[in-house]
């Protein structure tokens, strides 16, 4: 196929509102580098990490107020960045190095920029964050993290997975979640949270939900055992209830805010609390006492490792896990999207697509 010069994006113009992304036509496509490859995106999934990362809502560890950006590690991000993790495309053209019969693939993007060669994730970056992602006709990526997949979902439905299922996958894997225990998830109805209800499934875990009003249905559909409505009664007690008084092993928390004392409670004994992400407030009060004397374990979790990533993958193969979307988007109705996106009326993951597609 004939590679134009220039194709539409979303570009993010700095840290604020809905004004700094810009939907631009005239963006210079990329060329692929020494061992990259070039790909004709078709879709691309929207999360939260995108939304925070425009209003510099990631603090600093002196001032949780401060207007800053993802990485605790030293920033990455420069403006204009075209941001978007979860994308599909198709390869269109290969750097040197790789081989060239790749052209015409379709391919899952692992968005992480590992920065090393093992499994550590102590200096983690992300495409979207550290170089120009999805949100966009055209991306360029290392050819490593182009992953053909086996599965007849469509190129929508294999982008509702990257992002939300490795970081719940990351999430399970650091809160050792075995099969016959039991997982408290917060936030189910998102991206992540739906994500971690199958997960847990996958392993013969059995996920408890706690969502919003009007969802309870849905997570009963992808595999939650029992549904806790927010905001609906004391927490505690809807929870000891919807387990039928049995243990919560594991608390998997996408949500934190007023709800953390609590779900340090339900916690049992020696109990594991994961999180990532924290959309009703990151700044929390801990009674070091709960932690202490019920032997509680405390995990902070972000993206995944190479070898979650491929765990995913088998789960997408074998049909594990299936996608869940809920709505599709183009670019040009980028704003749109995202507003739609932080009102939270959905279940799973939005997808934004070309235009033209």
């Amino acid at each position: 196929m004939t590679i134009p010069e220039t194709m539409a994006a979303v570009l993010l113009t700095g840290h604020g509102g809905l004004d700094k992304l810009v939907y631009d036509r005239e963006v210079p496509v990329p060329r692929p580098a020494d061992g990259e490859v070039l790909i004709r995106v078709t879709a691309c999934g929207m999360n939260n990490t995108d939304v925070w990362v425009r209003q510099g809502a990631y603090g600093t560890e002196d001032d949780p107020s401060a207007v800053s950006t993802w990485r605790r590690q030293g920033n990455t991000l420069t403006f204009p960045r075209i941001q978007g993790t979860d994308t599909v495309g198709h390869i269109v053209a290969v750097g040197a190095g790789v081989n060239p019969v790749r052209v015409g693939e379709r391919v899952m993007v692992d968005f992480s920029i590992y920065n090393r060669d093992d499994d550590s994730l102590a200096d983690i970056d992300y495409m979207g964050h550290g170089r120009d992602g999805g949100y966009a006709e055209y991306m360029t990526l290392p050819a490593e993290n182009a992953h053909v997949v086996a599965t007849d979902l469509t190129d929508v439905e294999l982008a509702t997975f990257c992002c939300a299922y490795l970081t719940g996958e990351r999430m399970l894997e650091r809160a050792r979640l075995i099969a016959g225990e039991r997982v408290l998830v917060t936030g189910a109805s998102g991206g992540v949270g739906s994500a971690i209800i199958q997960l847990a499934r996958a392993r013969g875990a059995i996920p408890v939900a706690v969502a919003g009003p009007g969802k309870e249905a849905a997570m009963l559909d992808i595999g939650a055992e029992a549904v806790v409505t927010r905001g609906k009664g004391d927490l505690v007690e809807a929870v000891h209830s919807a387990s039928r008084g049995q243990p919560i092993d594991v608390v998997a928390d996408l949500v934190g805010g007023p709800l953390f004392n609590d779900l340090l409670k339900i916690l049992r004994p020696e109990g594991r609390y994961t999180t990532a992400g924290a959309i009703a407030g990151p700044v929390v009060q801990l009674d070091l006492r709960t932690m202490y004397l019920k032997q509680l374990e405390l995990h902070g979790s972000s993206q995944g490792s190479r070898a979650d990533f491929r765990r995913i993958v088998g789960y997408i193969e074998r049909r594990k896990i299936r996608p869940l979307v809920g709505g599709v988007y183009t670019l040009s109705e980028f704003h749109r999207a995202q507003t739609d996106f932080m009102a939270k009326n959905f279940v799973g993951k939005l997808v934004v697509v070309p235009d033209e597609r």
